[in-house]
């Protein structure tokens, strides 16, 4: 997609974004836009960061290696959204500033122990299967707290908040009732002294309902970049 379209199409997504949190009675400046880069390539981000967008989503680890390196002389930060496999902890440890998906306490330990001390702490959300699919990823809810304590337990490792990926609807009240979980598992735990700030839910097709249920982060790719190939 050519940079103009690109430019276009952010400013169109921030536009819904502070449409949704405006309909929220929520300031806009508490929800992130996390540009999802996958499958795109290194001239595509560059153009979306000339259109200021600094974040950005990727779900395959040598393909985000790739853009990485390309744009290293940029001030882009780099989050990991997709499944982790356990001979990828290192890479993801060393190079992304995020990580949307953990979802066990193997993992946790891994990209603790790789996470380099000179680096800042490594962001995480914890995945949450809400919709309960086998073909998603993540941890059931009554896990959650063990793994959130065992987060916080390592040094190299913010814990920040929880993710999820519901199975699609277009209903709209299905979709709030959707997000609507995670929100509550978040308060669960607020409940329980664990501090969380973040809410990593909704993409370009319910960004509206997960902003209204408190999002704070919304992954947003084909929006932005058209549907992939």
């Amino acid at each position: 997609m050519n940079s103009a379209q690109i430019r276009e199409n952010l400013a169109e997504v921030q536009r819904r974004i502070a449409s949704a949190a405006a309909q929220a009675g929520r300031p806009v400046s508490e929800i992130a836009l996390l540009a999802v880069s996958k499958t795109r390539t290194a001239a595509e981000v560059l153009a979306a960061y000339h259109a200021g967008q600094l974040a950005f989503g990727e779900n395959y680890v040598n393909e985000a290696l790739d853009k990485i390196a390309a744009l290293s002389d940029l001030p882009l930060e780099w989050h990991y959204i997709g499944a982790i496999q356990s001979n990828k902890t290192r890479l993801i440890a060393e190079h992304f500033s995020w990580v949307h998906t953990l979802a066990s306490v193997k993992h946790a330990k891994r990209l603790d122990k790789q996470r380099s001390r000179d680096k800042p702490p490594m962001n995480v959300c914890i995945q949450v299967n809400t919709s309960h699919e086998e073909s998603k990823g993540g941890i059931a809810a009554a896990e959650l707290p063990t793994l959130a304590r065992e987060v916080m337990s390592c040094a190299a490792l913010r814990l920040r908040g929880l993710m999820a990926l519901p199975a699609p609807v277009d209903d709209y009240a299905q979709q709030r009732r959707n997000f609507s979980q995670l929100r509550r598992l978040r308060e669960q735990l607020q409940q329980q002294g664990i501090e969380l700030d973040t809410l990593s839910m909704g993409m370009s097709a319910d960004l509206e309902a997960a902003i209204a249920e408190g999002a704070t982060i919304v992954r947003i790719g084909t929006a932005i970049f058209g549907p992939r190939d």
